[in-house]
């Protein structure tokens, strides 16, 4: 009897995910990472492997807060990259959900990104 390791599974997935999305100049790719306790978000330009934006919980802005709910942290990272986005004038991006599934910290994140202002 085989386990499923499921970091390996994931990165199966993502891989699998990656053979379609791709980050471009106009639209680049919205990356989710999420750990057990914080979620990194980059918006990344495939063409050049260049990083434009970049948040997470770890970030100054948000450890400033004060301690909050997993699910509250994911929408005020997914609310922080978006203004970031904006005000490097990126409004559009494909989304690259990292072999997550789409639910939870994932699409509360998401969520916070569209109505802070970018379009997927």
């Amino acid at each position: 009897m085989t386990r499923t390791n499921t970091r390996l599974a994931r990165e199966r997935r993502h891989t699998r995910v990656r053979a379609t999305i791709s980050g471009t100049p106009a639209k680049p790719r919205l990356n989710i990472f999420r750990s057990l306790n914080h979620i990194y978000v980059q918006v990344i330009d495939d063409s050049t492997g260049n990083t434009l934006v970049a948040a997470g919980t770890l970030d100054e802005a948000l450890q400033k807060s004060g301690k909050k709910t997993k699910m509250e942290e994911a929408k005020a990272v997914g609310k922080l990259l978006a203004e970031r986005a904006v005000e490097k004038g990126i409004k559009q991006v494909v989304f690259d959900r990292g072999g997550y599934q789409y639910h939870g910290r994932v699409k509360a994140l998401a969520d916070a990104a569209r109505e802070a202002g970018l379009k997927f």
